[in-house]
């Protein structure tokens, strides 16, 4: 049995093909049951971000029919997908799942976002009874790796989030936010931290667009700002310095004559969009309108490099401290293969302790010497316990077996390993 991870990333494939294979949160239960349907696989946990999306499996055994089930379930050709995907076993798949929780393997360097979509997922799975002991030990090792990471290193000084780096890409496109309204569509974690932001760069006017209302009114509460629902988007577009978009909605949600409308009615005064959404919330066909400053979640990698060579140094403590973490992971675990070997080698040793104190306390009941009875019990459990690996390493010498000689030596602590069996 092995830990397996296979995956798209930031790192292996475009936004295009990665919102082709997100999993909704809703799709999870039904995803994740038929995966762990799929041969050899025991269990299984569905990670899906806007940057990633990963299954993580115990498997009896490597399966190439990983890569076909995911691109079965999103109804792509295998071809379409095999040269992003990445696999990786054993060891490596727990060193990358360490790296992950810890904000080492994402876009931006210990971005902290990556934790509790971690949890998310592994709950979902849980609650959908796809995990075991196996990946239930694993994640769990890999939560606390991240906290130790977080709290024990400097990976996450100098906040450079996709939220953080957003604004400060906004930054670049005007000098002085203060002036700017920004126009925020969502309500998730993302944009509230990109709300934020803006308010410590001076945006006071903000407009919230969620689908349910209530949701934007909770968030624009927090920053005096006005809510609308997504339908009032063309409405108030025209307002909008500042765009950032981030919801969940499969298709496009901001359209091309959506942002060509404002455009005209702002009299080509530059908006300034950012789409971090995966799948995209905004028609890819704005990119060509001109007064518009558009950016995608890819578009962040220019902005992401600044303030970041105290999170590299980090990082490379935090990889240290990983593997560390995994090979102590790799002890436990393969200690615990010996469980059911000392569990039985205990019980064993019991019921035989059990039956001659059954007989030595007859013994004394029936008057005979208790010298005589502490001579039998001693003689008897020594004999009893010792009778089988007796026997066993003979027939070892017999056979010419050195090594399981070795072995008995070295397990009962023998100090003179040649002594005759």
């Amino acid at each position: 049995m092995a830990f397996l991870v296979l995956g798209i990333n930031h790192r292996t494939a475009p936004v295009e093909l990665r919102e082709k294979v997100v999993f909704a949160e809703l799709e999870l239960p039904e995803a994740l049951r038929e995966l762990t349907q799929v041969p050899q696989i025991r269990e299984a946990v569905i990670v899906s971000t806007c940057n990633r999306t990963e299954l993580y499996c115990h498997a009896e055994d490597e399966t190439a029919a990983l890569a076909d089930w995911l691109a079965h379930w999103h109804d792509l050709a295998s071809q379409h997908i095999e040269s992003s995907i990445y696999r990786l076993e054993g060891v490596r798949a727990v060193t990358h799942l360490f790296s992950v929780a810890s904000g080492l393997d994402s876009m931006i360097i210990g971005e902290p976002q990556i934790l509790g979509q971690l949890k998310d997922a592994y709950r979902a799975a849980h609650n959908s009874q796809c995990t075991g002991p196996h990946l239930n030990r694993l994640f769990q090792a890999a939560f606390s790796v991240a906290k130790r990471i977080r709290s024990g290193t400097q990976i996450g000084s100098n906040s450079v989030s996709v939220a953080a780096a957003a604004v400060n890409l906004a930054r670049t496109v005007f000098d002085n936010l203060s002036e700017r309204t920004a126009l925020l569509v969502g309500a998730g974690e993302t944009i509230a931290l990109a709300a934020r932001h803006l308010a410590s760069n001076g945006v006071t006017r903000m407009i919230v667009a969620n689908r349910t209302l209530a949701n934007a009114q909770e968030l624009a509460q927090e920053f005096s700002a006005y809510a609308i629902t997504l339908d009032s988007l063309g409405a108030h577009l025209q307002e909008a310095d500042i765009v950032i978009s981030s919801t969940a909605s499969p298709t496009p949600i901001i359209t091309y004559e959506m942002v060509k409308a404002a455009i005209r009615v702002r009299k080509h005064r530059p908006i300034f969009i950012v789409d971090i959404a995966v799948p995209r919330d905004v028609d890819s066909k704005v990119a060509k309108l001109e007064d518009v400053y558009f950016f995608t979640i890819d578009d962040l990698h220019s902005v992401v490099n600044t303030n970041m060579e105290t999170r590299r140094q980090a990082a490379r403590d935090a990889d240290q401290l990983i593997a560390a973490e995994v090979d102590h992971f790799e002890q436990q675990r393969k200690a615990l293969d010996a469980v059911p070997a000392i569990r039985k080698i205990r019980e064993h040793a019991e019921s035989v302790r059990v039956q001659t104190m059954e007989r030595a306390h007859r013994m004394l009941a029936s008057g005979r010497n208790p010298k005589e009875v502490m001579d039998f019990l001693a003689s008897t459990l020594t004999n009893r316990l010792t009778h089988a690996p007796s026997h066993r390493l003979r027939v070892a010498a017999e056979q010419g077996e050195a090594d399981l000689i070795k072995a008995a030596a070295e397990l009962f602590e023998l100090q003179d390993s040649k002594r005759d069996a």
